[in-house]
């Protein structure tokens, strides 16, 4: 077909171009098993995606490489395309031979995954990352194995957690600067020892990489020459440093991406070093089996790993809401997640918990090829700064930093923190001057595409409402709306002012609420809002739930509109929608 030769950058293929391409791009999603339309359950949605990567309207994205990208969609096989192909299948075979010990279930399931590698020969279509996770589905069902590299794994962190216990990785990590220039501030001083320590550490940490399980070994270390390469600090790190600020100024919120276990011990010294000067860390494990990948339940079975880990928080909930995992983040510096995947880097298999660390976290430590592959040498931007840091096959170090586009707008918990004290601190002077306080939950963004016409609608009939009401302060929301704020942020926003006690009279948004705004409007309804209410809102549903809280303990609170019961017909509140979530079966 040869449409990905028309484009100079991936950033051009975008949907809504061309129906050829429309239909190539919707090939590639569905055969990559990516597709959320296809298979909701399994696929992030494109709110969720976001959470992550700055896509502009219309924007397509490929979790892999540009060059892996275009060579997928040109629908040939290149040599460099069967070359990875071919990195897949021998690394499946070595996996089946190597751990199934039943030789006519091995014959068997290799046969079968031969079929499928035929398919993909013969329309190249699917990324080798994807393949690799097909061949692996099929190892683990075919032959009960649930993970090969369990033993691998472990005896790879015995070996580190040995080389961390030594006296030639303390020197190595402790010994006095190159010059041994002393001079200056102590607090300058104490920057600059700290920098040295961990570049020191991430230095270390990428020296496994390329290690086989034979070279990890105190041995291998001595004869790296890692003593000499680490005495003297260089200004690599600089981005880094720059916004980790100096002396414990600033308190950012880390998301570290290991890449293999025995290098994990080396990692977590790198962690316990940002915590030290203050820092907020979330590791993200491997959810299950992905060859030597550190997962989330080997410390279950690591009696090393978990000595490692002591002091850190699982969180073991692959869904937690914007609050809760603030609320995690407060009481626990340094926590642990699963990115919910058993494949590289994927947002779109990545899990919500997962989504929403990479959002409210200030930056992304990301090691090893792996992540080079995926966050460096992709031109899509991702939401926040991310630093790349890995060694190469030569065992040169590398670092690569990637800012956040200055077009992305960060809301801060300290910033909508803010707006909620402010509108909390408006009811209570209401209050004071003896008014009723009103709060009026409407459709704000759950009708596709009409975010600015539902501010419209609810704007018009709050103004109504306050021409009518004598001695009433209403809180709109849509009066509080900012470009840019998601459904996570306004809602962790609203929780917080609904919660304040503060509130008389919680009125949600009815189907002649809407009607009478378009007739002051001096229009018609138009179809789209034909039958719409508050209960059409996932958001407004969940804020039903809230006001249902909140009447329990404070039983003087009056809920006027739709039914409760019409509300729950519905499920959870979205991740990061305005738009709505399908309504269940209801017989």
């Amino acid at each position: 077909m040869g449409l990905a030769k028309e484009y100079d950058s991936v950033l051009d293929v975008r949907y809504g171009l061309d129906p050829a391409l429309d239909a190539l791009l919707l090939h590639f999603m569905s055969e990559n098993h990516l597709e959320y339309t296809i298979d909701p359950l399994k696929n992030a949605s494109g709110e969720q995606m976001r959470f992550m990567i700055a896509l502009r309207e219309g924007e397509f994205y490929a979790p892999c490489s540009d060059w892996m990208f275009f060579m997928l969609l040109d629908q040939r096989l290149p040599d460099r395309l069967l070359q990875k192909y071919l990195e897949q299948w021998k690394r499946f075979l070595h996996l089946s031979r190597d751990f199934c010990a039943d030789r006519m279930m091995a014959r068997r399931f290799i046969q079968l995954a031969r079929h499928k590698f035929r398919m993909v020969l013969a329309s190249p279509i699917l990324m080798p990352s994807r393949l690799m996770k097909w061949f692996v589905t099929i190892f683990m069902t075919q032959s009960g194995i649930d993970d090969p590299y369990l033993h691998i794994r472990r005896g790879l962190n015995r070996r580190a957690a040995e080389m961390v216990g030594s006296a030639d990785f303390d020197e190595m990590v402790h010994a006095s600067p190159v010059g041994g220039d002393l001079g200056g501030r102590t607090d300058d001083l104490r920057f600059r020892l700290d920098r040295l320590e961990i570049e020191r550490l991430m230095r270390i940490a990428t020296f496994t990489d390329h290690w086989n399980p034979e070279m990890f070994s105190l041995d291998g270390l001595r004869a790296s020459g890692m003593a000499e390469e680490v005495r003297e600090g260089s200004d690599l790190l600089d981005p880094m440093f720059e916004l980790l600020g100096k002396d414990g100024e600033q308190r950012r919120r880390i998301l570290y991406l290991p890449n293999r276990a025995g290098g994990i011990l080396f990692d977590l010294k790198v962690v316990k070093a940002l915590l030290r000067l203050g820092h907020r860390v979330v590791m993200a494990l491997k959810e299950g089996f992905f060859f030597d990948h550190p997962t989330f339940w080997d410390r279950d079975t690591d009696l090393e790993l978990a000595k490692a880990f002591e002091g850190a928080h699982f969180v073991s909930e692959d869904k937690l809401s914007k609050n809760d995992l603030l609320a995690v983040m407060a009481r626990h510096p340094f926590i642990v997640i699963s990115d919910g995947t058993r494949e590289k880097f994927n947002p779109y298999r990545t899990s919500v918990t997962f989504a929403r660390a990479w959002k409210e976290c200030d930056l992304i430590l990301a090691k090893g090829e792996d992540m080079y592959d995926r966050l460096i040498l992709n031109s899509h931007e991702f939401t926040r700064d991310i630093l790349n840091f890995r060694r190469d096959a030569e065992g040169e170090f590398h670092v690569h930093f990637r800012a956040k586009p200055e077009r992305v707008r960060i809301f801060s918990e300290q910033y909508i923190t803010g707006k909620a004290d402010e509108i909390i601190r408006e009811m209570r002077l209401a209050r004071a001057q003896g008014k009723t306080i009103m709060f009026y939950s409407g459709i704000i963004g759950s009708v596709p595409g009409q975010t600015q016409a539902a501010i419209e609608v609810i704007t018009t009939f709050v103004s109504h409402l306050r021409g009518q009401l004598d001695d009433v302060y209403i809180i709109n929301p849509g009066e509080h709306f900012e470009e840019g704020m998601d459904a996570d942020d306004l809602m962790f926003m609203w929780e917080k002012v609904q919660r304040s006690g503060y509130i008389n009279v919680w009125r949600f948004q009815t189907y002649f609420d809407i009607e009478k705004s378009f007739e002051l409007m001096g229009r018609k309804v138009p179809p789209v809002w034909a039958g719409k209410d508050s209960t059409y809102s996932t958001g407004c549903t969940k804020e039903m739930h809230i006001a249902l809280d909140v009447q329990r303990a404070h039983p003087e609170l009056q809920i006027i509109g739709p039914s409760p019961e019409k509300f729950f017909r519905r499920r959870e509140y979205g991740v990061g929608k305005f738009c709505d979530v399908a309504i269940d079966s209801c017989g």
